[in-house]
This record gives structure tokens, sequence and C-alpha cells, in this order.
């Protein structure tokens, strides 16, 4: 029986970001994260496979005017072509960073957060995998990219998870959303006014 009116029976839960008790989530926040990996991994190599096949002849294909179209690319360096000669650097800071996501995947149990960084891992796996199996040689392999934007930068479908992975880890840390799920008592506080 309550001791006192109101006293909770039981020991308060913390909700995840669904609403759902952080400590049940994590099967289903642990799947939405290997799910999200394991699609843009696919998504990228398969558009990669379609890319060397049908855009090896170096024309660029046109699909919004000049603002968007399909050309391929072997990309050495990194974003914007940059550590051009420095191709193992950029291979062992892909593999810090895979290493660092699947670290902060061990703690996870909001599903944003499990949605994020699986898009970041996907596609960092994606450009990695470039890393170590395309020419020229392991830990030298160029990337192949095939998406052009409008003559400023060639990327490809791992970049595009990588790009959406971040924004979203953006939003989730200025909406104040730990990695289990729960938001600071502050932050719940100014969310109520």
């Amino acid at each position: 029986m309550q001791e006192s009116t109101g006293a909770a029976l039981s020991a308060p839960r913390t909700p995840d970001d669904d609403g759902t008790p952080a400590a049940n989530a994590r099967p289903g926040v642990l799947r939405r994260y290997v799910l999200a990996a394991i699609l843009a991994l696919a998504l990228d190599q398969a558009s990669k496979v379609w890319a060397l096949a049908e855009l090896g002849d170096g024309r660029s294909r046109p699909l919004i005017g000049e603002l968007l179209s399909l050309r391929l690319i072997h990309n050495s360096g990194a974003a914007f072509s940059i550590g051009d000669s420095m191709t193992w650097v950029m291979t062992l800071v892909a593999v810090c960073v895979t290493l660092a996501i699947l670290w902060a995947s061990r703690r996870v149990a909001s599903t944003h957060w499990g949605l994020a960084l699986g898009m970041l891992l996907g596609g960092s796996l994606g450009n990695l995998y470039d890393r170590f199996f395309r020419p020229p040689g392991p830990l030298r392999g160029h990337v192949v990219d095939f998406i052009d934007y409008g003559g400023l930068f060639v990327g490809n479908i791992a970049d595009i998870a990588i790009v959406a992975g971040a924004a979203m880890l953006i939003w989730l840390v200025f909406t104040n959303q730990g990695l289990d799920g729960s938001r600071p008592q502050h932050a719940k506080e100014q969310t109520d006014e």
C-alpha cells in the first residue's frame, strides 16, 4: 500500500525520445542503428557499381541543368579533394571516425541517435571500403564519386548519408537529447514554458 497520497509504487522510468522506456527501447534502437548503417552502405556500394558501369565514358550527364549532374571521378582525397597526395592519412582518419561511431553506439538508447549514428557509420564504411578495396591498392584506394553539385564538388551516396547523419546529430545536440534518450532537467523546463 502507498504510505502517502500520490506516492508512486514503483521507481519512475526515464522515457526515450519516442516515449518508450530507455531500458526496453535499446534492442529496437540497435536494430534501427544497424539497419540504417547497412542500408547506407548497400545503397552507396550499389550506386558506385552502377556509376562505374554507366559513367565510365567520362561524359557528364545533366540531371537538373547545370545544378546537378552525373560525372564519374576517382577521388584520392577527402571532401573537395583535400589531401589528394595523402590518401593513406585520409584512410586512417576514416578508420578512427568509424571506430568512434562504433564506440558511441554502445551507449545509444535513443532512436534518433541510433539512426544518426547508423547513417554516419554506413557512409563512413562506404567510403572506407573504397579506400581498402579500390585501385590503386589497400589504404590508397580512390573513392568513387559521381554526383556533381554544380561544379562545386562531386560526391556519392556515402557522403549524403554522412551529411544527413551529421545534420541530425547537430539537431540532437541543440535540442538537448542525450544518447540515452534523456533530456537534462533544464532542457525540459525550457520546453515546458
